[in-house]
């Protein structure tokens, strides 16, 4: 059996590697040899994830006309991608992409450390920030007061508070998409939600196509889930979803489901456009796809002019509800200690979702729950978010201009909105940078974290959760660890000062 996932045709490969000859080289480099040129623009498409891995590529003759070369040039160059691990192939099957084994994900950069283990060390690994007071305050003072009837019951709610999912269906129906309580469940935070939906709808060996790159935690989740993940290469810069590409991978690959991040994606921060949403819920419709999106990003828009300019939600674009599952969550907006999240989606899927859940956590936590619709049935959700968005965004500005100063030859597209950045490190290898970043005093995440077999070699992520002076040294500290791994120098690294905001 063939082991692609999706395909590369001709002419979309060598538009590719034309899009890539408008970067320039470096000063005094050396043309090389047509077939090593081309198995070196092949190779970086797959480390950066514009190939996917595992995709299949077109064959000889077909890529000899689209880029006007020898069919010789391409089979030389194709015999060096396999010499050298990033090409596979099978006779009758064709040839498809691949990363060298041993080279493994990275673990390292994302998990929190716990706050007393940090010492000097700046965490740039996890995009949350701390949490808005004195809204945490209030919001639980505000549900030990709503407890006491609740504590007369069971506390099982499998479905969610009676209160919460009103008040959740309310606020979808206020963004101009009707909604019933029925429509929603209560989970544990949205990597809950996208759990017992990964569980109800692929099972073991499924197909799940994912953005690439796409949020590390859930790339995972999926993994252990055991679902077969495709990955769709992410447009350059801020431009987003291929919607072409999307369609030709639906089509082939046949997925069960598709994640997606429409609003600010995560790693990238992309906003994905009208347009952009219709096609994509057209092209899963067609597939017979379910579309999962995650709008756990949704209300963090940064840039003011965005206040009455949102793009729908996803689920407008389906009226009969059949081809899109939503997840929101409060654990971006509010804070990250607060485990609530949430599944919009038609009744049916709801009810089959709440009785596997007798199999899984039963419910979720009714105070917290308490807490969050105390914060949404009054003023306190919107107060609480906009301290937020002015955090990030005073944050954001500052990263971007700290990295600006210290690393201009790093490359990176500055969001609207969303907690992270999406950085280009200029050559250098995320998971060697990731390294010598431990030892001079910050905690990145490489980004090979965020794509499927080892992707985005070139790639960090940098969340906007530091400003002011920290960033600054932040900057610095990784601009030490950028000379570090392209020195070569394996220690004599002088010790991160202890740093006081």
């Amino acid at each position: 059996m063939a082991q692609w996932t999706s395909a590369v045709g001709a002419a979309q490969l060598a538009r590719l590697l034309t899009s890539q000859q408008e970067r320039p080289a470096g000063p005094g480099a050396r043309r090389p040899p047509a077939y090593r040129a081309l198995a070196d623009g092949i190779r970086l498409l797959v480390l950066e994830g514009r190939v996917p891995v595992a995709a299949r590529l077109p064959a000889e003759r077909e890529l000899a006309l689209s880029l006007s070369v020898s069919r010789t040039t391409v089979a030389a160059a194709y015999e060096a991608l396999r010499t050298e691990g990033f090409l596979e192939s099978r006779r009758g099957a064709g040839s498809w992409t691949a990363v060298p084994a041993g080279n493994p994900l990275p673990a390292r950069g994302l998990e929190p450390l716990p706050p007393e283990a940090l010492g000097s060390m700046i965490d740039l690994g996890c995009a949350a920030p701390p949490a808005p007071e004195p809204w945490l305050t209030r919001a639980v003072q505000g549900a030990l007061e709503e407890l006491p009837p609740y504590a007369h019951t069971h506390g099982d709610y499998p479905a969610g508070l009676p209160a919460l999912r009103s008040m959740l269906a309310e606020r979808y129906t206020a963004r101009g998409i009707p909604t019933m309580p029925e429509q929603i469940m209560v989970t544990t935070g949205a990597m809950g939600a996208i759990d017992a939906i990964c569980h109800l709808f692929a099972g073991r060996g499924e197909r799940i196509a994912v953005e690439s790159p796409s949020y590390a935690n859930i790339l995972q989740l999926m993994r252990e889930a055991g679902a077969r993940l495709v990955p769709v290469a992410m447009a350059e810069g801020l431009a987003g979803w291929d919607l072409d590409r999307w369609r030709q991978v639906l089509r082939d690959a046949a997925p069960r489901l598709a994640y997606v991040v429409a609003d600010f994606h995560n790693p990238t921060g992309a906003l994905a456009d009208e347009d952009q949403r219709r096609r994509l819920v057209d092209a899963a419709r067609a597939a017979g796809t379910v579309l999962v999106v995650d709008e756990t990003m949704s209300e963090l828009y940064l840039d003011p002019e965005l206040t009455d300019a949102m793009p729908r939600p996803v689920c407008g674009f389906d009226p009969g509800g059949s081809a899109v599952i939503t997840v929101g969550s409060a654990s971006k907006a509010f804070w990250a200690g607060m485990r609530i999240g949430w599944v919009r989606a038609a009744p049916d899927v709801i009810r089959s979702l709440v009785a596997a859940r007798a199999y899984a956590d039963l419910g979720t936590p009714v105070l917290e729950q308490l807490a969050v619709n105390w914060l949404m049935s009054t003023d306190g959700w919107e107060q609480a978010v906009g301290i937020r968005r002015g955090q990030a965004r005073e944050n954001r500005d500052a990263l971007v201009a700290a990295l600006r100063r210290e690393l201009p030859g790093w490359e990176f597209d500055v969001p609207r909105g969303g907690l992270t950045l999406w950085v280009r490190t200029g050559g250098v290898s995320g998971s060697r940078l990731a390294e010598a970043g431990e030892r001079v005093g910050v905690r990145v995440p490489s980004g090979p974290r965020f794509g499927v077999d080892g992707a985005f070699e070139g790639y960090v992520r940098l969340p906007f959760t530091v400003g002011g002076a920290v960033a600054d040294e932040a900057a610095a500290r990784l601009a030490a660890a950028a000379r570090l791994v392209e020195t070569g120098i394996p220690g004599g690294v002088e010790a991160p000062r202890t740093f006081v905001a």
